[in-house]
């Protein structure tokens, strides 16, 4: 008798008895990409291939890890974001959490800083240091790093349209502590088509903001070989609605779009690929996560070797950060959410992520407080160091439901990939709509669902209690853009005026060229040119994106 005999023998007699007896809770069980949860999973089908589906870590197709030993050998880097205030104020954190054993720092700017205006701009009014540290001169980025030397540190800097900008003010910063930028690690997330999808603090046309990330490419393969020139993010587009299938297309869609980019501008697969990184979001469904971050590496390794031609296996590898799901977390009963981070960690762990950020519990009410974030660096310590999940690699492969849900993300996504090829790449595809109509339909299908109460949210839509608000509260205090006002008014008394204007008109010519900016960008940031002129140079010789309406 065959094992699919045994099954249907299994359905007739021994299920059949107990559904008659107790119905099942819903009618159809299904993850949030509409894959539907078989009752139960069977071994895969006599002759499936094993190396080419699963193989061994550290091997193609890496479904199983980028490392041979993975968290056997070292944990992920434990890398909490954390930016707001002023830059002082974000330093005291970063130590802070150095001190209580985070592994990485990483960066999160205030709205302003991330679309490419100084504090003092008029259209800065109100929100400086709101959401983020502010950085408008490399003085500001000296205050944020003073003490923390910079070739000691893998940094991670969440932002995209102005990336190069920042990217250069850390090189010099690291140049004046004496450090070689050729040893520097760490990561920009420069990923400019996710935010005319999902996100929106672009600045620029697409066709200068593409120029953009290849000069970064380019110069980076050269000068500062250890560092992750993009971090090519799916966060903020599950974070904008999408499923995880949709997440995991859309995303290698982009990546796809950056590869051909960086060809056409001259640059060898294999001189830049490998410094090419990912972003993930870790949600709710644990073994769908589990499952995705899987898909996601084994399409990568494919797309690399088949698609593109490259020929070093470190072009192949798919490495990755992941932050827990900031839009699973609730204002009620705000507690529960270092439950449900805990899960999506641990989903982030089991799915073999490089670094990984827990949100605080506190993230849905206000700025997390320092006590709200130790909790949070905590529960990635206690999965490194009690659970003993990080002691066996890939130690959910083999189950007959992940394999079989890795199988079905990964057909799910690459049929997503091939729509989007036909409509001529990624950039058109947004152009259209179309990634932005689907994310729009599964974020309102999925608060349907939560209305219905055919989700439940825990706290939301089923449990709910009254309660009072008793967690400490972080503001931040509006007097900091005053004085962030103050330091650029007497920066720009000080310094050198004429050379500052010989180096934006040359940054002007360079713009209508097809130099690499980045050098000039670090010439202009160590003559004190702030963020703001730079941006704003660009904008008069490229002009500005506008979102189309569809």
């Amino acid at each position: 008798m065959t094992l699919n005999d045994q099954y249907n023998k299994w359905k007739e007699n021994t299920l059949k008895k107990s559904l008659d007896k107790f119905k099942e809770r819903k009618e159809r069980f299904e993850y949030s990409s509409g894959i539907e949860v078989p009752r139960l999973s069977l071994p895969p089908e006599h002759g499936s291939a094993y190396e080419e589906k699963l193989g061994f870590p550290g091997e193609y197709p890496f479904t199983r890890g980028v490392q041979p030993t993975m968290y056997r050998s070292r944990f992920w880097t434990m890398r909490q974001y954390a930016g707001f205030s002023t830059a002082e104020e974000s330093n005291k954190r970063y130590r802070y959490l150095l001190a209580q054993g985070q592994t990485g720092l990483s960066v999160a700017f205030d709205l302003p800083t991330q679309i490419g205006y100084d504090a003092d701009d008029p259209i800065a009014a109100g929100e400086v240091g709101k959401v983020g540290v502010s950085i408008s001169s490399i003085h500001d980025m000296m205050q944020l790093y003073d003490q923390i030397p910079l070739d000691k540190v893998s940094t991670s800097m969440t932002i995209n349209a102005p990336a190069g900008v920042l990217l250069a003010m850390y090189i010099a910063v690291a140049k004046r502590q004496g450090a070689d930028m050729h040893q520097l690690r760490g990561t920009i997330q420069n990923d400019i088509l996710k935010e005319y999808v999902a996100r929106g603090t672009y600045i620029f046309p697409p066709a200068p903001s593409m120029r953009l990330i290849t000069d970064i490419f380019s110069f980076c393969a050269k000068e500062v070989p250890f560092w992750n020139t993009i971090s090519i993010s799916g966060y903020h587009i599950r974070e904008a609605g999408s499923t995880a299938v949709q997440e995991v297309g859309f995303t290698l869609a982009n990546g796809i779009a950056y590869v051909e980019a960086a060809l056409k501008a001259g640059l060898d697969v294999d001189a830049f690929a490998g410094q090419l990184s990912f972003f993930f979001n870790a949600h709710n469904n644990l073994l769908e996560e589990v499952a995705k971050f899987r898909a996601a590496r084994r399409m990568w390794a494919r797309i690399m070797r088949e698609r593109f031609g490259a020929k070093k296996p470190s072009s192949w590898q798919l490495r990755f950060h992941t932050q827990t799901a900031g839009s699973t977390l609730t204002a009620q009963q705000p507690e529960c959410n270092v439950v449900r981070v805990s899960l999506q960690a641990l989903s982030a762990v089991l799915g073999g992520t490089q670094s990984l950020h827990t949100n605080s519990m506190d993230e849905a009410l206000w700025l997390p407080t320092e006590k709200s974030v130790r909790v949070a660096l905590r529960t990635q310590q206690i999965i490194a160091y009690e659970s003993g999940v990080a002691d066996s690699i890939d130690p959910l492969a083999g189950s007959y439901l992940v394999e079989h849900l890795t199988d079905e993300i990964e057909k799910g996504a690459l049929d997503y990939i091939a729509k989007i090829d036909e409509m001529g790449g990624a950039l058109q595809s947004i152009e259209r709509g179309f990634m932005q109509n689907e994310i729009q339909n599964a974020a309102y299908a999925a608060q349907q669902e939560i209305e219905r109460k055919d989700q439940i949210v825990v706290g939301v839509n089923q449990f709910q209690v009254k309660e009072e608000m008793t967690l400490e509260r972080l503001s931040v205090d509006p007097a900091i853009e005053m004085n962030q006002r103050e330091k650029l008014r007497k920066l720009r008394e000080t310094r050198n005026k004429e050379r500052v204007d010989e180096l934006l008109g040359q940054l002007k010519d360079a713009a209508l060229g097809t130099q690499n900016l980045l050098p000039l960008f670090i010439e202009c940031v160590e003559n004190d040119i702030t963020l703001g002129e730079i941006c704003n140079t660009l904008r008069g010789v490229w002009g500005e994106y506008v979102a189309q309406g569809f």
